[in-house]
């Protein structure tokens, strides 16, 4: 918990007294605390020809030192400098405890506690979840597909999750003969998971526990055998996959395959079929997957396509034929078919074929029927084909941006196909469309209580900035509440990420609610780096092109204030992870566009962390930022690097977020970042950071308490605006 200072202390002995009582940190406090002050310890670091000196290197701690009960001297200093930046957040956002407080509320008020998920069929059973009244975690049910049947409870999360200071569930799956459920779990927030196993005839958990997992859990045929990955211990790289057999030490489990370069992680999954199982090896620009008759755990695993530099697919399983997504020679992918009984690259045989201004992004195959996923203009198309006639239609939606994507669809001799729709206006919908007779039906939608939402009175538009080489279109999705005033002096918020090819599609958010009904409006930059306008889109923003995803952030931006939406003492920005590595990079670039910005758990230190190939995920991540031992590319990731480019300059008003225990951005860059901030700003803006020392990389867990950090941001953008 975060200590709560009472800033309206007339009591002078009192305010000595906390003096006293916070006189081993680092930091020097007066009536509303003078910020904390990090120890300078220079380490020099020798890169090619260059030599650096990183004064806040010592924060940096091992695993060992985390999680030791009796803390060093290094430990410590560290500790207590934590303690004394999450202290002078408290004293500085405390008159925004009344709002923090109400921001809460209403998100709680606008929420369904007593929800309950659309129920699916699976192997002669229909499945759902529900959320009971208070309840931070879900509880799933489970019911026979046949008239008058019970239904039980199978996996009871809040019991679970009961006086845990952290809960995630991370996979569940039930045997083939519907007698076993296997789930697994983190308890410490480093997506590190623990396997369990219940018998669901008696109720016994069974003594089977598999700890160090990535969580996914994959059933063979045979109903006592399952596949899992386990981590590097050290890197955190997905690396071995072994087989267990229900009855026998997990110690004693053979492993089948390991994946022994370091620049490769691997997976496996059941096909929908449940007829194969697959092993995938991918990095960033390569795939390899095998196969095994799910029917034949001993068996011996086959490759479909051997790896090959630059060529990424993916494999689904129909009848006597594998369906291959696959970019070979097809920058936006193309799908193909192959037999079964010859699945390799020269027996593949082209069914749609690639197109220079189509993304295809997935499939969805049944058994009259093939409906593929779309991008064409940053937008999501679902297009069905009948494989009888090979007629084919559009599934049409009316909002101006979107998101849409396939939900459970788990038959296959259905004609109905199930997805989920949302927008910047329109709560989460689930329907079921009829690939027939192309009728919809909701099944449901997310209701958003408290009686003053609705969607007529809140607008989206699609707009489109012009990047500074005066040709690129970047696309920018926005939504504000009828009555935004679009001057210089309403308040905007753009999100933004740009990395890994992952796509920032819009979605409806009722915590979002808050911000728009307080006057602002919410946008979201889909900058380069991101997939949304197709592969080029993604790779033009990437490695030795990276600076485009900043220089796109920065153009929306400049767009917004030139088109009127708001102006830069009203004008904010948000990202996480590697948006939070694009926050910093535009306040070193651009940092009068910005009243605020929010940095969610930043890659910041981009040259130390790529150096150093024990942290998590650095091996795996040379094709997205390139391997600065490279000197091009050193050179390259030190000009924008955030960390390295802090310089003299006024900075915005910053909130950083991070987690003690997150294991893909350590607590240390953000640290160390907005500690080197400070010596360096040449203004007084509010420069704070929060750290949770509970949880990792996703922050909190539960629907309410993650809740708690979601009013802290809002607060402080409420803050700088004067408003409540």
């Amino acid at each position: 918990m975060r200590f709560k200072y009472i800033l309206q202390m007339k009591n002078i002995f009192l305010v000595s007294t906390i003096l006293i009582l916070f006189s081993n940190c680092r930091s020097n406090y007066n009536k509303k605390m003078i910020e904390p002050t990090a120890k300078k310890i220079p380490t020099t670091l020798n890169y090619h020809s260059d030599t650096l000196t990183d004064n806040y290197f010592w924060m940096r701690l091992s695993d060992q030192q985390k999680e030791s009960s009796t803390p060093d001297s290094q430990t410590k200093d560290v500790l207590d400098y934590l303690k004394a930046e999450n202290q002078f957040l408290d004293v500085n956002m405390s008159d925004t405890d009344e709002l923090q407080s109400k921001l809460f509320d209403e998100y709680v008020s606008r929420i369904k506690q007593d929800d309950s998920s659309v129920p699916f069929i699976e192997n002669g059973y229909i499945y759902s979840s529900k959320y009971d009244k208070g309840e931070d975690y879900r509880r799933y049910y489970r019911k026979e597909n046949k008239e008058g049947s019970k239904e039980e409870l199978f996996l009871d999360l809040p019991e679970l999750a009961k006086e845990q200071k952290y809960f995630s569930l991370g996979d569940w799956s039930i045997s083939t003969n519907n007698k076993i459920l296997a789930y697994s779990s983190d308890l410490v927030s480093r997506r590190e998971y623990t396997i369990h196993f219940k018998d669901l005839i008696t109720g016994e958990i069974l003594e089977d526990q598999i700890e160090n997992t990535t969580g996914g859990i994959t059933w063979a045929n045979d109903n006592k055998t399952i596949f899992y990955v386990k981590k590097d211990e050290q890197t955190l790289r997905s690396h071995k996959i072994f087989k267990h057999v229900l009855g026998t030490d997990s110690s004693d489990d053979e492993l089948v395959f390991e994946e022994k370069d370091e620049t490769y992680s691997c997976y496996v999954y059941k096909s929908k079929s449940n007829k194969f199982l697959f092993i995938g090896s991918y990095q960033t620009l390569a795939t390899e997957i095998r196969f095994l008759d799910a029917n034949k755990p001993n068996g011996e695993w086959k490759i479909i396509q051997p790896r090959e530099r630059g060529h990424e697919y993916s494999v689904s399983h129909y009848d006597d034929s594998f369906f291959i997504r696959t970019n070979w020679n097809a920058k936006n992918y193309k799908l193909m078919k192959a037999l079964v009984s010859s699945p390799s690259k020269e027996s593949w045989k082209e069914l749609i074929a690639h197109r220079d201004d189509i993304f295809l992004s997935g499939i969805e195959i049944f058994k009259k029927f093939l409906v593929l996923q779309e991008r064409k203009d940053g937008l999501i198309n679902m297009r069905v084909i009948n494989w009888s006639n090979s007629k084919e239609h559009y599934i049409s939606f009316n909002d101006p941006t979107y998101s849409v994507y396939p939900s459970v669809n788990l038959e296959f001799d259905t004609d109905l196909f199930r997805f989920s729709y949302s927008s910047l206006t329109t709560p989460n919908s689930v329907y079921d469309y009829n690939l027939v007779s192309k009728e919809r039906t909701l099944l449901k939608q997310q209701e958003v209580l408290g009686g003053t939402f609705n969607s007529e009175n809140y607008i989206s538009e699609r707009l489109y900035a012009t990047g500074r080489d005066g040709v690129t279109r970047i696309p920018i999705s926005i939504v504000y509440k009828k009555g935004y005033k679009k001057d210089e002096t309403s308040p905007l918020l753009l999100y933004g990420y740009g990395s890994y090819g992952s796509s920032m599609n819009p979605y409806f958010s009722s915590t979002r609610l808050s911000l728009l009904d307080r006057g602002f409006a919410f946008a979201i930059a889909h900058i380069r780096g991101g997939q949304e306008m197709g592969r080029d889109w993604y790779e033009s923003g990437k490695l030795l092109q990276k600076k485009n995803t900043f220089y796109d952030f920065i153009d929306c931006g400049k767009f917004l204030v030139d088109s009127g939406y708001t102006s830069p003492s009203h004008f904010y920005a948000q990202g996480g992870s590697a948006g939070g590595l694009l926050m910093g990079a535009i306040i070193n670039m651009e940092p009068s566009l910005w009243n605020g910005v929010i940095a969610g758990v930043p890659f910041v230190d981009v040259i130390n962390t790529m150096w150093d190939e024990s942290i998590p995920l650095t091996t795996g991540e040379f094709d997205e930022w390139g391997n600065p031992k490279d000197k091009v590319y050193y050179d390259y990731i030190k000009s924008y690097s955030p960390y390295d480019n802090v310089s003299r300059k006024d900075f915005p008003n910053l909130l950083v977020t991070t987690g003690y225990w997150d294991s893909q951005v350590q607590y240390w860059e953000p640290a160390k970042w907005i500690a080197k901030i400070r010596e360096y700003r040449t203004n007084k803006n509010l420069l704070l950071m929060y750290c949770n020392m509970d949880v990792g990389h996703g922050g909190a867990s539960g629907r309410f308490e993650s809740l708690k950090e979601v009013a802290l941001e809002q607060a402080f953008l409420l803050k700088l605006e004067g408003k409540n």
